[in-house]
C-alpha cells in the first residue's frame, strides 16, 4: 500500500469516526425536541450554504444545471445518500428496536459489493468501468462474515431480539440505499470534482424532502435553537459531518474504491459505542468487546486482496 492510497484509507476512517458520533448527537436532537426529518433538513440546509460559502471564496464550478442525463444521476444521488436515506434509517426507529436498526443499516458494505459484482456484468459501461474491480475470495467473504459477526455481538449485546417486519425492512431500505449511492458517486466525483458532486447531492437531498418536512412542521418550535447546545450540535451535523465529511468521503470512493471504502461503514457503531460511554454514560461489556475486535478484524480481511489492481 503506498503512502497516498494509505492517506485516504486514514480518510475514510476519520470520516466513519464523525459519523459514528452523530448517532449520539442526533439522539440528544430528538430529546430537546426536534423531529429527525426536520434535523436532516437543517443539517443538510447549513451543508448546502456552506459548500456554497466556499465555492463563491473559490475557482470551483458554479453552473447550476448540467444535462438532463446528468441531473437524473445527481437526483438519484442526493435520494439516495440524502432525502431516503435519511427518511427510512431514521423512520425505521420508530418500528423496531435501535439494535435492529444498527445491525441493519450497517449492512450496507454487503450490498455494495453485490451490487458491484452485478453492476460490472451487467450496467452501463460509464459507471461499471468507474467501479473497483472485486473478487469474491476468503477475505472478502470471511472479513465480511466476521465483520457482520462483530456487528450483530455488539448491536445485540445484552438485547432480546424482536422481530418487526415493516422497521426492519425500512432500515434495510437504508441500507440499499447507501449501496445503491456507492455505485454512482464515485464517477461524478471523478468527473465533476468532489465539491460539485456534494453539491449537487445537498441540493436534491433537501428538494426531495420537502414533501416530509410539511408533515412534521409543528415538532420544530424555532424556540429549540435557543439552546446553546443544540445550535452547537446543528452546526456540528451541518459544516462537519454534513459538509467536509461527505467530500472527503466522496474523494475516499474515488480514490480507494466503492467497496474497499464502503467497508469502513462496519466500524460505524464502534465510534457510536465509543462516544456514548464518553456523553451518556453507557458501558462496555466483554461481548462488545470481543465484538468490537471481530469489527476490526473482518475490515482488515476483506481489504486484503479485494482489488484486482
Amino acid at each position: 500500500m503506498n503512502g497516498k492510497r494509505f492517506r485516504y484509507h486514514l480518510v475514510a476512517l476519520a470520516v466513519v469516526a464523525v459519523w459514528g458520533v452523530t448517532f449520539v448527537c442526533t439522539k440528544v436532537l430528538i430529546q430537546a425536541g426536534m423531529h429527525p426529518v426536520a434535523i436532516f433538513f437543517v443539517r443538510f440546509l447549513l451543508a448546502y450554504a456552506g459548500i456554497w460559502a466556499y465555492i463563491f471564496l473559490s475557482k470551483e464550478d458554479r453552473r447550476l444545471w448540467y444535462g438532463w442525463k446528468e441531473e437524473a444521476v445527481f437526483l438519484l444521488l442526493g435520494v439516495t445518500g440524502g432525502s431516503l436515506y435519511f427518511l427510512t434509517e431514521n423512520l425505521a426507529l420508530a418500528y423496531t428496536q435501535a439494535t435492529n436498526v444498527a445491525f441493519l443499516v450497517c449492512s450496507a458494505p454487503l450490498f455494495t459489493a453485490i451490487f458491484t459484482l452485478i453492476y460490472k456484468r451487467f450496467g452501463t459501461k460509464r459507471f461499471a468501468d468507474g467501479l473497483e474491480d472485486i473478487r469474491v475470495g476468503w477475505p472478502l467473504v470471511g472479513g465480511t462474515v466476521l465483520a457482520l459477526t462483530g456487528m450483530a455481538m455488539l448491536v445485540f449485546d445484552g438485547a432480546q431480539v424482536r422481530l418487526s417486519p415493516k422497521g426492519d425492512l425500512l432500515a434495510i431500505a437504508a441500507a440499499l440505499c447507501w449501496a445503491v449511492y456507492s455505485l454512482y458517486m464515485g464517477q461524478m466525483t471523478r468527473e465533476y470534482g468532489a465539491v460539485t458532486a456534494t453539491r449537487k447531492v445537498f441540493f436534491y437531498g433537501l428538494l426531495t424532502i420537502l414533501p416530509f418536512l410539511g408533515g412534521y412542521g409543528g415538532s420544530f418550535s424555532p424556540a429549540i435553537l435557543g439552546q446553546w447546545n443544540v445550535v452547537a450540535i446543528l452546526l456540528f451535523l451541518g459544516l462537519v459531518a454534513s459538509l467536509v465529511c461527505f467530500i472527503l468521503w466522496n474523494l475516499a470512493m474515488d480514490k480507494l474504491g466503492n467497496v474497499t471504502s464502503t467497508n469502513y461503514v462496519y466500524l460505524n457503531p464502534i465510534f457510536t459505542l465509543l462516544t456514548a460511554m464518553a456523553f451518556l454514560g453507557e458501558r462496555m461489556t466483554p461481548v462488545a468487546a470481543v465484538g468490537c475486535a471481530a469489527i476490526l478484524g473482518g475490515v482488515i480481511w476483506a481489504g486484503e486482496k479485494t482489488s484486482q489492481s
